[in-house]
């Protein structure tokens, strides 16, 4: 490409809300945590490694008999309430503006539990009903 010459007419997109292709045999329900893997698709977040967490699930997505791209699911970007985890991995004011660490698709932790989890998202808050996640 080269630099402009002339006015541009620029698309633009809210950065709020993005449609992702879902992973084979996978199933995403609403309101879960929702990452990306490896190949660009999307997963519901796990205790695993190599996960990028990039927001809420909108609605069901259910490719459990399709190949990987068959379904689609809509993912909003913002901050949202989560489980927090327990014990010696739970998640406290002093940890707001911390990366959190999946466990699961609604659980989220102040730790990789050495190096097993991947980092989902940035602590917002923290309130008796659970943690705050702020998703970009």
């Amino acid at each position: 490409m080269t630099a402009l010459s002339a006015d541009r007419n620029t698309p633009e997109r809210s950065g709020g809300r993005r449609r992702i292709a879902v992973a084979a045999a996978t199933v995403i329900y609403a309101g879960a945590m929702v990452a990306v893997n490896v190949a660009g698709n999307a997963v519901p977040v796990t205790t695993a490694l190599n996960l990028k967490g990039v927001g809420r699930a909108e609605r069901r997505a259910d490719n459990a008999g399709g190949a990987a791209g068959d379904v689609s699911v809509e993912v909003s970007a913002g901050i949202f309430r989560f489980a927090n985890s327990a014990a010696g991995d739970a998640i406290t004011q002093a940890d707001i503006g911390s990366d959190c660490y999946g466990v699961d698709d609604q659980t989220v932790a102040k730790t990789s539990a050495t190096n097993t989890r991947s980092v989902v998202g940035k602590i917002f808050d923290v309130d008796a009903q659970g943690v705050w996640v702020k998703f970009s």
